[in-house]
């Protein structure tokens, strides 16, 4: 069973706060994911987040290889065919296995994809 899936707008966080010390910027405060969509049961949605924040963590500012982390962990843990896209400002219109897909934030800016192809 497939799903078609289109997302094209990037959200934008709330105005950083200032705090004692001075202002913090948006990217500081925002260091956990903002799932923006996700039809993933549970457990997978799980482990997913934690693939996702650790590859991401592991790799800053280098995409490439924390999407290259993602796919390996998630193809091994989930079987064959999954994909994964990360970056800044993309919109993307997808066909994805049903219960295979998470659309995330990470970091305030950095917009991560991830969801397994038929």
């Amino acid at each position: 069973m497939e799903e078609e899936h289109e997302e094209g707008k990037k959200e934008e966080g709330a105005p950083a706060a200032p705090v004692e010390g001075g202002p913090v910027s948006a990217k500081s405060q925002m260091n956990y994911p903002l799932v923006k969509v996700c039809d993933m049961a549970d457990e997978m949605r799980t482990e997913a987040l934690e693939c996702v924040v650790t590859a991401v963590e592991k790799h800053p500012g280098q995409y490439e290889n924390a999407a290259k982390m993602m796919k390996e962990v998630m193809d091994k843990k989930f079987g064959p065919s999954w994909n994964a896209v990360v970056g800044e400002g993309y919109g993307f219109n997808i066909q994805h296995s049903v219960r295979n897909l998470l659309f995330l934030f990470y970091g305030g800016t950095v917009a991560v994809l991830l969801f397994k192809a038929t």
